[in-house]
């Protein structure tokens, strides 16, 4: 009887020991699984930021680097936001940053432009956003007032005198995008303090854009539009005041010419022009190449 009981009890003891085990093997599994599900991969691509030496700065330690957004839609890439898109997507910019109300900035964008102007300022550098977000509308009025002559377009040149519709249009898309086509259209590119590239040539202007040459891709910004030759053999013209924050807009990039199609590039004056002149792939994918990805 004493047998039979000493034989039950160490049964009893191995199955509950047996349980413990599968629980604590079932556990373990799944707490893997909810990291990995939190950490998504993108095609083994992945993005090391550190904080080593300024925890305001965004370190960028590879230049591989696909951030973790989804493939846009449409109308986010031709800058016809719906208010629920625009409420998601965009934040105010704050009367500190910028030279007038009213203005907007991708909210990722924003938080880290944020950062690098307390840091530039700390630096004795003002960096102040006088144009950001743009939608289809807005890039609209620009290009038609220029495309009908009521904005000079520089070197004093006036649109309408240019007979030829492609002749003109390529005039006009040295400074100014086609609406459907500008990066101003994703929230993620900004004008600082001037349109004229002869004022970042010398004095204070020359401090500002060495600055930003030397310290914008910290904090995840690049120069899109630098001077063109070997590396950017199109496009538009030099912007010294441009630049775009490089974790959103290389997303927005990268899915651009596979989402839009010439078909949608249109509702402007001399928008057919846009398929002669190739604008998808010589002036929205000819960028610098430091903003294709991190």
């Amino acid at each position: 009887m004493r047998k039979n009981k000493s034989v039950n009890k160490k049964s009893t003891t191995f199955i509950v020991l047996a349980i413990i085990l599968a629980i604590l093997l079932v556990s373990s599994r799944t707490c893997r699984l909810t990291r990995r599900n939190l950490n998504p991969g993108h095609s083994g691509i992945t993005s090391e930021i550190s904080h080593q030496q300024n925890p305001d700065a965004l370190i960028i330690e590879k230049k591989e680097f696909m951030p973790e957004i989804s493939q846009p839609d449409k109308s986010i890439l031709l800058g016809k936001l719906s208010s629920l898109q625009r409420d998601s997507l965009l934040s105010p910019i704050g009367k500190k940053y910028a030279n007038r109300d009213g203005m907007f900035m991708h909210r990722d964008a924003y938080d880290a432009f944020v950062k690098m102007h307390d840091n530039a300022r700390e630096d004795g550098i003002e960096l102040t956003i006088i144009s950001a977000f743009r939608d289809f509308d807005h890039q609209k009025r620009i290009w038609d007032n220029k495309w009908t002559g009521q904005q000079v377009l520089s070197g004093n040149i006036i649109a309408t005198d240019i007979v030829n519709p492609v002749a003109r249009a390529r005039e006009i898309l040295r400074f100014s995008a086609m609406p459907g086509t500008s990066r101003h259209h994703w929230g993620t590119d900004i004008d600082l303090n001037s349109l004229n590239n002869r004022y970042f040539e010398s004095g204070k202007g020359k401090k500002e854009y060495e600055w930003l040459v030397e310290n914008a891709l910290k904090f995840g910004f690049c120069q899109p539009y630098t001077q063109k030759g070997v590396d950017r053999a199109s496009g538009y013209e030099e912007e010294k005041w441009h630049w775009s924050y490089i974790p959103v807009s290389s997303v927005y990039h990268f899915y651009y010419p596979q989402v839009i199609t010439y078909n949608d590039i249109k509702g402007f004056g001399g928008w057919e022009t846009a398929r002669l002149l190739g604008v998808i792939e010589h002036y929205v994918l000819s960028v610098n190449k430091d903003c294709m990805n991190l």
